[in-house]
C-alpha cells in the first residue's frame, strides 16, 4: 500500500513570502488557516513533506543555523496547532548555480520520491508560483496553485499558458485541503 502524501512549498503557501527572504523565526508568519490545514491533512492520514527553494543560503543572506531556527519555530508552531511536517527538502543554491534541485527543476521532488520509495504520479504538490507548478508537472505530481503568495495577482483570471494545463487553483492551503478531503466547490478549475 502506497502512503498518502502531500508535498507543499513553504513561503507563500504555509507562511508569508518576503522579497527580503525569511531569515529568522521572527520573520516567519503563518498564513491564515495554513497550520490548521496541515493538521487536517495529518488527521486524515496524509504525510506532509516540504519542497522549498532556499536560495538565501547560496546568496549568503542567512546560514544553516538560521534556516534550522526558522524550521524549528515552524515545526513547534505547527505542533501546537496539532499538525506535523514529516520531512523538509530544500535547495540551498543561488539561481545562477544551475543545480538540479532548484525548482522548476524536479530534483527536490525526485529526492522525495527516492526517500519514500514511491512514484509521485498523482501525488498533490501545492505551491504559489509557476516554478512550483512546473516542477510538479515534470515530477508527475498533480499541480495545485494557491493564490496566497507569488500568484496572488492571478485571482479572478485564467492562468497564463505557461502554467501546466491541468493546474488546479485554490484560494489558499485551507481551500486545497477542503478540495482534497472532499469539498470540490472550493476549487476553481482552469
Amino acid at each position: 500500500m502506497q502512503i498518502k502524501l502531500v508535498i507543499l512549498d513553504r513561503d507563500g503557501t504555509i507562511n508569508r513570502a518576503s522579497d527580503e527572504f525569511v531569515k529568522s523565526p521572527e520573520e516567519w508568519h503563518p498564513l491564515h488557516g495554513s497550520l490548521d490545514a496541515i493538521s487536517r491533512l495529518n488527521h486524515a492520514g496524509f504525510h506532509v513533506v516540504l519542497a522549498t527553494n532556499q536560495s538565501g543560503l547560496g546568496r549568503g543572506l542567512f546560514d544553516m543555523a538560521a534556516l534550522n531556527a526558522v524550521h524549528s519555530h515552524m515545526l513547534k508552531t505547527l505542533a501546537a496547532a496539532g499538525g506535523r511536517i514529516d520531512a523538509i527538502f530544500y535547495c540551498p543554491h543561488a539561481p545562477d548555480e544551475a543545480c538540479a534541485c532548484r525548482k522548476p527543476a524536479p530534483g527536490l521532488l525526485q529526492q522525495i520520491s527516492e526517500r519514500y520509495g514511491i512514484d509521485l504520479a498523482g501525488v498533490p504538490y501545492v505551491g504559489d508560483s509557476l516554478r512550483d507548478m512546473q516542477a510538479a508537472q515534470i515530477a508527475g505530481c498533480v499541480p495545485h496553485l494557491v493564490l496566497t503568495g507569488r500568484s496572488s495577482d492571478v485571482q479572478g483570471q485564467t492562468l497564463p499558458p505557461s502554467f501546466p494545463a491541468h493546474t488546479r487553483v485554490h484560494a489558499d492551503l485551507a481551500a486545497f485541503v477542503d478540495h482534497l478531503l472532499g469539498d470540490a466547490s472550493s476549487t476553481t478549475p482552469t
